[in-house]
């Protein structure tokens, strides 16, 4: 107790200079957890925008992640409700099981015959009540982020879906929908040449318009309804051509123009209808969405021998696998915030040392007096070493005050940002204490780097001959 308190006293010898230490130290931990506070929240609103989009975990027919884009039908499920029934029903996996449900990818052109337009589309089909139900999954922390709902669709309404708001703007939905801010076509406005993609051909001299015309028993509009509508082409599993008509409920912004341009959102049975006629329907894939993203790997070891037990030819991916742009997010992040953190570290290191080693040079007397009264190198070493943990400790505590202060304002302040994949701005926060590792790593860091920066200087001094030191003026 009595080094303690003889380190304490010694630190603020120099007031000047040790107060000038003691800040760069706060300020240093306090930018490495507000920094991280940031980092930890952008991480969790990516994985809750993309779990409620795509699930936890997907199954597959085996092969489709590599080869199924190009031939969906060609890998789908035949019996996915027995499948869902078996994942469901399993001990290991129901008590961790928030929703699972059956997905259809779906791909061909879509047009709008009002106004002679057509476009290449790419969409999918879900259950809306299953999507809405995904779409209020919620992370630890974060709030107002929704994805992946099912936009108002209904499970008894299998005729209406919604499109990217830029296929709507292409297809000219902008003024049925009451889009805003969504421009008309140049040449309409000119009062040229209609859209290039109209009467596109499929079979023997049938167009777009005269393939729609055919009997249908779902997604056909209702006599004298208003609401805006498109024709689905797409070739059935058999590979000949089929037509639906939707309904368009809305247009909705999907956050990346590639996907906003062509995607399409349908009810499954819609999907199933136009990819497989009046054949026994399938599925794409089965999702799995998982209260806790904790229990990923476990459930995912847990389908893998399954699967294995039942002989069924399948494959497991995770969000991870599916969605390279949350991975890159993180590794991005993660690799700017190691960066930031050995920046920090680095001159937090070199004021350490150099207030250290000041110290040293002005006590060198002292050093000789308590070496010739008895006292051990070691004991000297040990001297110094605990002045510079009494630094780290110090500063990095006023550092987690202060970043609680800015944690703390932001947090209440109101501040919003449009996470990736997000249509509308959320509130922006720093979640400082939900991740406790980061507090507790940050101040242990930044302590041992002030206690190893002073072990160079306290060397120094505890190998100093004593006769020369006290004769040292």
């Amino acid at each position: 107790m009595m080094t303690l308190k003889i380190a304490f006293r010694n630190i603020f010898r120099n007031q000047r200079r040790s107060i000038v230490t003691l800040l760069t130290i706060a300020v240093g931990t306090a930018a490495a957890l507000v920094f991280g506070a940031y980092v930890t929240y952008i991480f969790l609103a990516l994985q809750t925008g993309t779990v409620q989009r795509i699930g936890h975990i997907t199954v597959y027919r085996n092969g489709y992640f590599n080869f199924g884009s190009g031939n969906p039908s060609a890998y789908a499920i035949e019996d996915y409700e027995g499948l869902m029934q078996l994942i469901s029903a399993d001990p290991a996996i129901q008590p961790r099981l928030a929703v699972i449900t059956a997905t259809q990818s779906i791909a061909g052109i879509a047009g709008n015959f009002d106004n002679d337009t057509s476009k290449p589309f790419f969409g999918a089909g879900f259950l809306p009540s299953d999507r809405d139900r995904m779409g209020q999954w919620q992370a630890q922390g974060i709030d107002g982020i929704r994805t992946g709902g099912g936009f108002g669709l209904t499970d008894g309404d299998p005729s209406k879906g919604i499109v990217g708001l830029g296929l709507g703007r292409v297809l000219g939905l902008c003024e049925a929908l009451k889009v805003p801010n969504c421009p008309q076509p140049p040449l309409r406005k000119a009062g040229g040449p209609k859209a290039s993609g109209a009467n596109v051909r499929a079979g023997d001299g049938l167009d777009l318009g005269e393939l729609a015309s055919r009997d249908q028993t779902l997604g056909k509009p209702a006599p004298g309804a208003t609401a805006p509508h498109i024709d689905l082409l797409a070739a059935t599993a058999g590979g000949a051509p089929n037509v639906v008509t939707l309904t368009i409920a809305k247009a909705e912004s999907q956050g990346v123009k590639e996907l906003d341009d062509s995607y399409v959102g349908m009810h499954i049975a819609l999907a199933q209808q136009l990819l497989y006629g009046r054949a026994k329907p399938k599925v794409t894939g089965v999702v799995l969405q998982l209260h806790r993203t904790a229990d990923m790997e476990p459930v995912r070891q847990r389908l893998q021998t399954l699967f294995g037990e039942h002989k069924l030819d399948m494959e497991v991916r995770d969000f991870k696998e599916l969605s390279p742009l949350y991975v890159q997010a993180v590794n991005l992040f993660s690799s700017i915030f190691f960066f930031i953190s050995t920046i920090i570290g680095i001159v937090v290191l070199f004021t350490t040392t150099n207030t250290i080693g000041m110290s040293v040079m002005e006590r060198i007397d002292e050093i000789g007096t308590t070496r010739a009264l008895g006292l051990r190198r070691s004991g000297i070493r040990r001297q110094f070493l605990l002045e510079g943990a009494l630094l780290g400790a110090l500063g990095a505590t006023a550092g987690v005050i202060f970043a609680s202060l800015v944690a703390l304002g932001v947090n209440t302040y109101g501040l919003t940002w449009t996470p990736p994949g997000q249509v509308s701005p959320v509130p922006l926060k720093l979640l400082l204490f939900s991740r406790w590792s980061l507090v507790i790593g940050t101040w242990v860091g930044l302590m041992l780097i002030s206690t190893i920066s002073a072990y160079f200087p306290a060397n120094r001094a505890a190998k100093m001959p004593v006769v020369d030191a006290l004769r040292h003026v």
